[in-house]
């Protein structure tokens, strides 16, 4: 764990760190994860396909001095996704009684490419989106975003708590190299997950997704970056490394896996009821819902990073270039930087925080926790490697491949004509 001094934090925050926060054992509904819409990662390709880069791209050098002259305005308008904080608003209740900057939060982020297709013209235009601030992960739509200069470069001099507090593997992104439009906001790997009622062995490799003994039981994501990972990693081929002739391999890898009969489906996001059932005895998956399906179901399900690796992804807070309150944005993105904030928000989505200290926070409070059922919650959450994964773990996780604009279609493709046909 972190051992680094605890931070100073001031009695407006304070107060609102003893108000209850959301047990762990109370059932949340659909994750972050799960609200992603079936159909999403064609629907990118036909949003970016859409929006040719040639008359729209903005001259970085228009944000030269943009910091110069910004003030605090009070108010912050920021877009997230559903389900990604809980129903009371903690953090954001905490931020406007420390700081008096007061938020109006939407969960307007329903999918990534839809998102991206409601605000790109009217970021073309120069004219407001409704938001300072949103959260999108790392992909297409936010390689499109930097690519036309759509996103402001972030004033790291207001960013203390990142600088102190983040993990390190949060400041060496391959899609935001030294954070300079983004910081992340939650994060998570896609591993394998299995059923140990209907899988009598130990799962340790990729190629075990490949496996005749499981005819029929597999389960692949349809995002074509994520299923794109794993077939380069079953080829022994790190994403972030991958050429066009490695994509071209991963692609015919998977072909061969669907035509041996192996895979039952491919994924959008309901996995879980399928994997806990036995229709899925293996299947690609996320760590924060397998956490989740665990703690607040009783069910055993098992998640491991192969030998070959696992894939990090990260949803991220960013500024547009149109945004009205830039000061009071990154003041937010400062704040949820707190190990505390940071803690409180782990609790809740329970995906892995960019915040290390966070675990020990949680520990702390599974101590001083008077309720045996929300301490026992607590220290689990605190000790699981899905939550807080290991410096040996983060070892193993890679990055996505990294694309330009131009190689979006054609890289989606290859891999959509294996899940689709």
């Amino acid at each position: 764990m972190n051992n680094r001094p605890r931070p100073r934090l001031n009695p407006a925050l304070l107060r609102g760190l003893t108000r209850a926060r959301r047990s762990p054992l109370a059932l949340p509904g659909p994750t972050r994860r799960r609200t992603l819409q079936a159909g999403g990662a064609a629907a990118a390709v036909l949003a970016l396909s859409a929006c040719g880069v040639g008359g729209q791209q903005r001259d970085p050098a228009e944000d030269e001095d943009f910091w110069a002259d910004k003030e605090r305005t009070g108010d912050l308008r920021w877009a997230n996704w559903p389900l990604y904080m809980d129903a009371e608003r903690t953090q954001i209740t905490q931020f406007t009684e420390a700081t008096g900057i007061a938020v109006d939060y939407k969960e307007d982020v329903q999918e990534a490419a839809s998102f991206f297709g409601q605000i790109q013209p009217k970021l073309a235009a120069g004219d407001d989106i409704g938001y300072d601030l949103m959260v999108l992960p790392n992909g297409f739509e936010l390689a499109r975003l930097i690519e036309l200069g759509y996103l402001v470069p972030l004033d790291h001099t207001r960013l203390p708590n990142f600088a102190e507090y983040a993990g390190e593997v949060y400041k060496n992104s391959t899609y935001d190299p030294g954070n300079r439009y983004t910081v992340p906001y939650a994060s998570g790997i896609t591993g394998i997950a299995y059923n140990p009622e209907y899988v009598d062995r130990e799962i340790t490799s990729v190629q075990d997704l490949w496996d005749p003994a499981f005819e029929g039981k597999v389960g692949m994501f349809a995002d074509p970056q994520e299923i794109a990972n794993f077939g380069l990693l079953a080829n022994g081929v790190a994403p972030g490394e991958s050429t066009r002739e490695d994509w071209e391999a991963a692609a015919e890898k998977l072909r061969e896996q669907r035509d041996s009969g192996v895979v039952r489906a491919y994924y959008d996001q309901d996995f879980i009821q399928p994997l806990t059932n036995g229709d899925l005895w293996i299947t690609m998956a996320w760590s924060g819902d397998i956490y989740q399906q665990n703690s607040e179901e009783g069910t055993n399900l098992e998640f491991v990073i192969p030998d070959e690796g696992a894939t990090l992804w990260t949803d991220n807070l960013m500024l547009p270039f149109t945004t009205r309150a830039p000061v009071d944005a990154v003041e937010l993105m400062n704040f949820l930087y707190e190990p505390e904030i940071a803690a409180g928000l782990t609790e809740y989505i329970s995906y892995i925080s960019p915040v290390p200290y966070a675990q020990e926070v949680l520990a702390e409070w599974a101590d001083g926790d008077s309720d045996g059922d929300r301490a026992d919650a607590l220290r689990a959450m605190s000790e699981s490697g899905l939550v807080f994964p290991t410096e040996g773990d983060y070892q193993n996780l890679h990055n996505f491949v990294v694309l330009d604009t131009d190689q979006q279609d054609e890289f989606s493709g290859l891999f959509q004509a294996v899940t689709q046909s």
